[in-house]
């Protein structure tokens, strides 16, 4: 039986990059300031971004790439990524009315790694933020708490008061998701959306599905431990 199931929330839940294209046009705003052609800067940034976002280093690395001045600051560049909030956000289609239908039955939970305030903006502008009844964001635990390290996934379980063995992680990263569920001891469904969609199967999660969709229909299909009712 299912007790509860935790979700992943960048390209798992939404498409990242439809909330990074606005951001990396505010910062290339903020670069013109000081001289760096705005237009070179935003394709250089979604160019870097695309190579990995998790690299990091990504607006040092397009200022370099389009031949900035060294003195360019980069705390108003840093400042205006981190401000820049999409007027429209969706999740994926059929996601808000999956993770309703799958909360009536148990208990779900977000796992996310990122800056805190970041990650908060984009609970509230995709509607999500009264969507689950934990969130643990790792980066509150220590950045270096970011999956894989197990100590979001056991902050979670404690706070749903649910074995690991009982629960299902679902996200798109391997890398993150399934080998940070593992090493709680959780089950891990991969879905392959978002930027590392083309990702072998390394480590082979338990489960893999198409999207949050199909995701949440393998739960449900096993059995899920149904929430008591009050």
């Amino acid at each position: 039986m299912i007790a509860a199931v935790l979700f992943d929330l960048d390209d798992t839940l939404y498409d990242q990059a439809r909330w990074l294209a606005p951001a990396w046009a505010a910062v290339a705003a903020a670069a013109a300031r000081h001289g760096v052609d705005p237009a070179a800067l935003e394709r250089e940034l979604r160019a870097v971004a695309a190579e990995g976002s998790d690299r990091g280093r990504i607006i040092d690395r397009a200022l370099a790439r389009v031949g900035a001045p060294d003195d360019v600051p980069i705390a108003p560049l840093l400042a205006a990524f981190r401000s820049s909030v999409p007027r429209r956000l969706s999740p994926y289609r059929g996601v808000r009315a999956a993770l309703r239908a799958l909360r009536d039955e148990l208990p779900i939970g977000l796992v996310t790694d990122g800056d805190v305030a970041i990650q908060r903006a984009k609970l509230r502008c995709l509607g999500l933020e009264d969507a689950f009844d934990v969130v643990v964001l790792s980066d509150e635990l220590g950045r270096e708490r970011r999956k894989p390290d197990p100590a979001p996934f056991q902050t979670a379980l404690a706070a749903l008061g649910a074995p690991a063995q009982d629960v299902v992680h679902i996200g798109d990263r391997p890398d993150k998701d399934v080998r940070g569920a593992a090493a709680a001891g959780l089950r891990a469904i991969r879905v392959r959306t978002g930027e590392y969609c083309a990702l072998p199967d390394e480590p082979a999660p338990w489960r893999s599905a198409r999207d949050v969709i199909e995701a949440v229909s393998i739960v449900r299909e096993l059995g899920v431990r149904v929430r008591a009712a009050g």
